[in-house]
């Protein structure tokens, strides 16, 4: 999925940000002042993400944990509502997982300051963004966090980073359709190959 920039002004607020994004019918995320919209997705990653809500629904339903998809935000910032500083990051993930009651960042509830797993399914255009600067947001601000998850579309492959309890994150690699893994912390297990169901590769790993 990719991000455009809008470029109108030197840098907008919180408040400025979320006012637009609630009024509009498309999703934007932010960065430091600046608004990006977020393009379409491709086939392949709808799949992957509609397989990986199913995988977390089924898992986490009657536990104290619940999955969100596509259009609750996630704060990683400080918190104040009315910040006049525009530093800080709002953004989509494809899938957040919530342990215990959800917390918001004001009275609208669409933005999550308490993820405990976080989900991005790679694109051309953002990966290099969720990689880097988004996922040293995420550590930085959302203490909550234990668990991100990054997975490809053009492999089976899912790296898993685990955050340990010195603060540090462990990652781990998971290859190939027959590759199952579990996260601990929500005690969820999954199978590469639902994951991946009806995604077809031209060479897997």
């Amino acid at each position: 999925m990719g991000l455009a920039k809008i470029k109108t002004k030197p840098a907008y607020t919180f408040a400025e940000y979320l006012a637009i994004d609630r009024e509009s019918a498309e999703r934007y995320e932010y960065l430091d002042g600046e608004i990006y919209l977020m393009a379409g997705e491709s086939g392949a990653h709808g799949d992957i993400c509609m397989n990986l809500a199913i995988a977390f629904g089924n898992q986490t339903k009657g536990t104290g944990c619940r999955g969100r998809i596509k259009d609750t935000k996630v704060l990683s910032g400080a918190a104040a509502q009315n910040t006049a500083s525009p530093k800080g990051m709002f953004s989509y993930p494809d899938l957040v997982v919530i342990c215990g009651p959800p917390q918001y960042h004001d009275k609208h509830e669409d933005v999550v300051v308490n993820p405990k797993l976080i989900i991005e399914v790679l694109s051309e255009s953002t990966e290099s963004f969720d990689r880097g600067e988004k996922f040293i947001r995420y550590r930085m601000w959302n203490s909550t966090l234990t668990d991100y998850l990054l997975v490809s579309q053009t492999a089976p492959l899912v790296e898993h980073y685990i955050k340990q309890s010195d603060g540090s994150w462990l990652l781990r690699e998971y290859r190939g359709l027959e590759t199952s893994f579990r996260i601990e912390t929500i005690a969820a297990d999954l199978n590469l190959a639902d994951i991946y169901d009806r995604i077809e590769f031209d060479n897997d790993l």
